[in-house]
């Protein structure tokens, strides 16, 4: 008795001795970024093309705060593909559409700028982008929201939709670590705290509806507009 009541003691110790360090290293382990929460998001079809309306949170972690604020760029990637549904094979992709958006902090002035970029190709480190839009942000909640919505994207003219077809969306969006400068992309696909991503599928309405007026964008105080999103035609 008395050996199995020592056995019970030293397995008791090892376990809270177990517990401790879980818990050191859970409070050790660096705060990931939380995935962009989904607020609103929905499809418009029309007679002229199908558009997408959405708005989502980010919260960066600190980490990716600090980065900003060192004016560091950061680009997040909005893309969408259209699939038609075939019973015989593999669902087609009828229609691509990419957009990109800088985030930048301004130390001299103190503000944020967003641009916007309908370039489909993405150059190499980000500085080879052609940016269409550029709005500025007093505070970096007000350039985040303006980094997560987007109002009437146009995804894809009418015609390649085809009447009476069934259609998917695939939607995503992501900061893409590919365009930072390069020596903050080395190690970074070890770090989950720089992971921000989400994806979404979503039916194409079969009903069409009228025209709406784009809403007005929040938070923003100036704005230069040149060009409408650029859709990509797929490969053949």
């Amino acid at each position: 008795m008395p050996c199995t009541h020592h056995k019970a003691r030293t397995v008791s110790l090892l376990r809270a001795v177990c517990a401790v360090w879980v818990l050191s290293l859970l409070a050790l382990w660096p705060a990931h970024a939380q995935a962009p929460q989904v607020q609103h998001l929905s499809l418009q079809r029309t007679s002229e093309a199908l558009f997408l309306s959405a708005r989502m949170e980010l919260q960066p972690a600190t980490e990716v705060e600090d980065a900003l604020y060192k004016a560091v760029p950061l680009y997040f990637v909005w893309h969408a593909d259209i699939y038609r549904a075939r019973w015989y094979w593999a669902d087609k992709r009828v229609a691509s559409a990419t957009r990109t958006m800088r985030l930048a902090y301004q130390p001299l002035t103190r503000r944020w700028r967003v641009s916007l970029s309908n370039d489909a190709a993405a150059a190499a480190g980000g500085a080879g982008l052609q940016y269409a839009l550029h709005q500025n942000f007093d505070t970096l909640n007000e350039a985040l929201a303006g980094v997560g919505r987007v109002v009437r994207w146009k995804l894809a003219d009418a015609s390649r939709l085809e009447p009476g077809a069934d259609h998917e969306l695939e939607f995503s969006f992501r900061l893409d670590l590919s365009l930072l400068p390069r020596p903050f992309q080395i190690g970074m696909g070890n770090q989950p705290e720089w992971t921000v991503e989400t994806r979404q599928t979503l039916p194409v309405p079969e009903r069409i509806e009228a025209d709406k007026s784009p809403e007005p964008v929040p938070g923003a105080h100036s704005a230069e507009v040149s060009g409408d999103s650029t859709v990509r035609e797929p490969t053949r």
